[in-house]
């Protein structure tokens, strides 16, 4: 190769590598652009009453179940609530909600688990006693998939399947609504609603009997209580956390 030849490489290689770079940079930005408004509310939102959960930076509005402060291992990073898998203990809402809508984003690790509990309360050891769960899993590679629908992501963990699988892999983000409005009870997934259901109807108790929830008789029993992001041992992240409180439920729907 001559050394024109080679000096005309080298500066093909050099104008390469910088454009490389800067769609590097230009992505980059675009990602932090958009960790820096996932966490916020719009003025809509804000007319409409929802609250954020999450701003992308503060926990200030969670802490420990049964503790003021927040158990090891719960970080804000990069704009997502991160569960880095070495904690002790599951996180809950300051705040207690008996109706309402809450919506999120989570994304789990390879073969992880978790869930999103809610009116949950803290007179029990556990906040699983009493608040349902919505499961949060890797479908694909987690062994409680294998135990059936009910143990899949978006399910009533362990009572009631998600009429369909729209569950995005491990590492991306998937979008949540719970809607909790008296006894009625909706999950959707990714844009679909999932699971809907009545608590405290007789379908329920059904199905509460035959799960592992039939010995604990406060199982989804409590009004009002904190909205739980589980700890169930593996990375998991969440963003996007807003809650709308709907109206109280009038006298005699409870049971």
């Amino acid at each position: 190769m001559t050394a024109g030849a080679a000096l005309g490489l080298c500066l093909l290689l050099t104008a390469g590598c910088y454009q490389v770079q800067q769609q590097a940079n230009v992505n980059a930005e675009g990602m932090e652009a958009m960790s820096d408004t996932v966490n916020t509310l719009t003025d809509a939102e804000v007319a409409e009453g929802w609250m954020l959960l999450f701003d992308g930076a503060s926990l200030d509005a969670w802490r420990g179940f049964q503790r003021d402060t927040l158990p090891r291992g719960w970080h804000a990073r990069d704009g997502a609530l991160y569960f880095d898998g070495d904690g002790n203990g599951d996180i809950v809402t300051r705040e207690t909600f008996e109706n309402f809508d809450l919506k999120l984003e989570w994304k789990i690790s390879p073969g992880g688990n978790s869930g999103i509990m809610f009116r949950a309360d803290e007179d029990h050891d556990t906040p699983w006693q009493t608040g349902p769960e919505m499961q949060v899993l890797d479908d694909a590679a987690h062994p409680d998939a294998a135990n059936g629908p009910v143990r899949m992501a978006g399910a009533n963990y362990d009572v009631h399947p998600p009429a369909q699988n729209v569950v995005r892999p491990a590492g991306q983000w998937n979008s949540v609504r719970i809607l909790a409005d008296g006894p009625h009870v909706e999950h959707w997934l990714n844009g679909v609603k999932i699971v809907e259901y009545e608590l405290w109807s007789d379908d329920w108790k059904q199905r509460v009997a035959k799960s592992k929830w039939k010995d604990y008789p406060d199982y989804g029993m409590v009004k009002s209580g904190h909205i739980v992001l589980q700890d169930h041992g593996d990375p998991v992240w969440y963003r996007a956390i807003k809650i709308r409180r709907l109206p109280a439920s009038p006298t005699g729907q409870r049971p």
